[in-house]
């Protein structure tokens, strides 16, 4: 510390910057950085590895996807379009609006739903979990194998209700809320 006349004190720094003072400092001062500077590389490294996997995912709205005989996906969602499925899904196949066809002896290895749509199963085809339809039916042939429950919640009259519910219930929210503002603006009658 240096003294200058009217009390005043000031640190004198030495001629290094900023970013030399941070890495070059002595060995008790690196090893943290240096363990924290491994720890991301290697974080990185298996976050690289878990999104470089074979199997891809899947995900459109209004094109139809098919899933070929030779291929293998992950999960497969469709907005409004159909699914037609001849290989290997690993995960579940998901349609909003359309239909699952699966056909050639293909395999899922987790859920079918459809909402709004219809599933259609040929001879030979395996799937591991659960196959549900909302608002369509189910066409199985009888050598097709489900593991899970098949749930059927058949013909549309039911996306009515699955469509309107929520719409209905924000109607009755606001008409509350319009109700609540109306009686504490209408003035109290003296009797």
């Amino acid at each position: 510390m240096n003294k200058v006349p009217g009390n005043f004190q000031f640190r004198v720094l030495g001629s290094q910057s900023a970013s030399q003072r941070f890495f070059f400092r002595t060995e008790n001062h690196r090893r943290p950085r240096t363990v924290f500077g491994a720890l991301l590389v290697f974080c990185l490294a298996l976050s690289s590895v878990a999104f470089a996997k074979d199997n891809r995912s899947y995900t459109q709205v209004g094109h139809n996807i098919n899933i070929g005989p030779n291929d293998q996906v992950a999960d497969v969602t469709c907005f409004a379009c159909s699914i037609r499925v001849r290989g290997q899904v690993a995960g579940d196949v998901t349609v909003f609006g359309g239909s699952v066809i699966l056909e050639d002896h293909a395999q899922v290895a987790g859920d079918v739903t459809t909402f709004g749509g219809d599933i259609r199963l040929d001879e030979g085809i395996k799937v591991a979990g659960d196959a549900t339809v909302f608002g369509g039916q189910i066409r199985r042939d009888p050598a097709a194998t489900i593991s899970g429950d098949v749930t059927s919640m058949g013909g549309h009259g039911w996306l009515v209700p699955i469509i309107l519910a929520p719409f209905l219930a924000l109607g009755l929210l606001v008409a509350f809320v319009i109700w609540l503002v109306q009686r504490r603006r209408t003035p109290a009658v003296a009797a």
